[in-house]
């Protein structure tokens, strides 16, 4: 099969980047290929389901403007196909009078990123929006919410099979070559030949770029988050989002609460290491991805930088009593027999040789290949903003291939 453009991944950000380019006009044909049996098994549907409005983001990073512009248009997506939704609101909690400074920083890198209606809230007012919270003061992001992303993504499959693109399951690219006038991607489903290749894969995006000839600055690392569920009886405890502030200095959030859209309330994360890159469970190991990662010397030095946070996360996920802790520094009438067993995703975390994150957004744009090396959270908040400027360097690059024909 011949086609303009080979989108590997069919994740939320893959789905979202084949939507906007068989939408235009002119629009190219669009093969999608998706190594799993179903679309958006990882990533795109193991998440806290968070519409995320930019909060916490440096000013002038992608991650801020995607997010601003990723919300609005994923809450507009929602509305028009009846996705499950809502705009509950969020609170980060300083938990004591030490914390302050930090809080009112974060007032204003939000103001900086153009939130609006944050509001400073003492003890008593933030207890007017969350009944069962402590705090030293509260931060009040009105605009985040929650969504069903698990619906975001078959709404995106129907609407693209609608437009004529094909989605090939079970199609594991192996073999990537490059051939006059674009590409044969060697699959487990077979082979397939592409003008244009575009890499959404994921937890796997760096070994596609690396099959495609490039060698990336940073490697994918795969980070467990384990969560807990609070018991239907006690969910009255969480109304809406319950944050923590985040660390200085340490590059996971910590535990925190999440309501979703079918009611539940999920506590966590921890963050681990995962031992294989869809290692949901403790148990999954692939010694091929646990190799791949412990040989990895970006891992080590991030350890020894973090050892801290590393040991505390680890000590939260192997002691049911600090898991429990952390969460009663939010509200203090969690018991432990308020938790049952929850989900775990898996962060496709960029992470560089010398230990440093990918923090934003990572782009390879090559002759017939772009790559989305990293895309962190809030990466499935703008997925559609994501899609179409994917799309947009697509486009360009297809308008430059056919201008250079004979």
């Amino acid at each position: 099969m011949r086609t303009d453009v080979a989108v590997i991944g069919g994740g939320i950000v893959g789905l979202a980047t084949a939507r906007a380019l068989v939408e235009a006009g002119g629009a190219p044909s669009v093969l999608v290929l998706e190594k799993e049996p179903a679309l958006a098994l990882h990533q795109s549907t193991h998440n806290s389901g968070v519409l995320h409005a930019g909060l916490q983001y440096h000013p002038g990073s992608e991650k801020a403007r995607l997010a601003r512009e990723g919300i609005r248009a994923m809450t507009a997506y929602c509305r028009e196909h009846g996705i499950a939704h809502e705009i509950c609101g969020k609170l980060v909690l300083a938990s004591t009078d030490a914390e302050l400074p930090r809080l009112d920083a974060m007032l204003e890198r939000g103001r900086a990123n153009g939130l609006s209606g944050l509001r400073r809230l003492g003890p008593e007012e933030a207890r007017e929006i969350e009944p069962h919270v402590r705090c030293a003061a509260a931060l009040h992001v009105p605009e985040e919410g929650i969504a069903d992303y698990g619906g975001v993504c078959r709404s995106l499959a129907r609407e693209i099979r609608a437009h004529g693109a094909e989605v090939r399951l079970r199609a594991e690219a192996r073999r990537l070559i490059r051939e006059r006038g674009g590409w044969r991607i060697v699959t487990s489903a077979g082979d397939f030949e592409a003008r244009l290749l575009v890499n959404c894969a994921g937890l796997h995006t760096d070994r596609v770029a690396r099959l495609a000839g490039e060698r990336t600055s940073s490697r994918i690392v795969p980070f467990r988050g384990e969560y807990a569920r609070l018991r239907p009886e006690r969910r009255h405890l969480v109304r809406h989002l319950i944050y923590p502030l985040p660390e200085p200095g340490f590059p996971f959030l910590g535990v925190h609460f999440t309501r979703r859209v079918d009611g539940e309330i999920d506590a966590g994360p921890n963050a681990v290491l995962a031992f294989a890159r869809e290692g949901y469970e403790l148990h999954t190991v692939s010694p091929a991805d646990l190799i791949e990662a412990l040989a990895f010397p970006g891992l080590w030095r991030f350890v020894a930088r973090h050892r801290h946070m590393v040991a505390r996360e680890l000590a939260q996920s192997f002691d049911r009593r600090r898991f429990v802790a952390a969460l009663r520094r939010l509200v203090p009438e969690i018991r432990d027999d308020d938790l049952v067993p929850g989900g775990s995703g898996v962060r496709a975390q960029g992470m560089l040789a010398s230990g440093q994150l990918v923090e934003d957004f990572e782009w390879i744009e090559r002759p017939g290949a772009v790559h989305v090396i990293s895309a962190p959270s809030p990466a499935a908040t703008a997925s559609l903003v994501i899609g179409e400027e994917v799309a947009r360097k697509v486009r360009t690059a297809l308008g430059a291939a056919s201008s250079r024909r004979p």
